[in-house]
């Protein structure tokens, strides 16, 4: 079993998981400006997957799966309104986007899709960063 985090560590962590979610928006453009749509909603998935796990760890929640971390950002923030349903839908969309794109055959993301995509995630991202300051 794991030793509790202390104060100053998980703090640590949590600025350095947001420090990750913005340079993941980052690499996120430079796919789309490459043309390479699948890696771009990819990143946009795993900058929003480090916000969410920041924000679960200063709030004390344990996820250890891709999916916990998306339940327990539903349970815990979405459902109580500390987040809005259209965070919880982009997160969600995102999540089930990385998963046909790593596991199925024929995934497809186009530029239309990133570009819809892109705004809610640097959103989704300082909604979680304001989040975490007011905690």
């Amino acid at each position: 079993m794991k030793d509790k985090l202390d104060a100053e560590s998980r703090a640590a962590i949590v600025d350095y998981r947001l420090e990750r979610a913005e340079a993941t928006l980052t690499e996120a453009d430079y796919n789309t400006e490459g043309g390479y749509y699948n890696a771009a909603v990819n990143r946009l998935y795993y900058a929003c997957y480090y916000a969410a796990s920041a924000l679960l760890l200063n709030h004390e929640i344990t996820a250890h799966t891709h999916s916990g971390v998306k339940t327990q950002l539903s349970l815990h923030f979405v459902r109580t309104g500390l987040l809005s349903i259209e965070h919880g839908t982009t997160f969600s969309l995102l999540f089930e986007k990385r998963q046909a794109s790593d596991y199925s055959d024929f995934a497809y993301c186009d530029l239309a899709t990133v570009q819809m995509l892109r705004p809610r995630s640097a959103a989704f991202v300082e909604d979680v960063k304001r989040l975490i300051k007011i905690a």
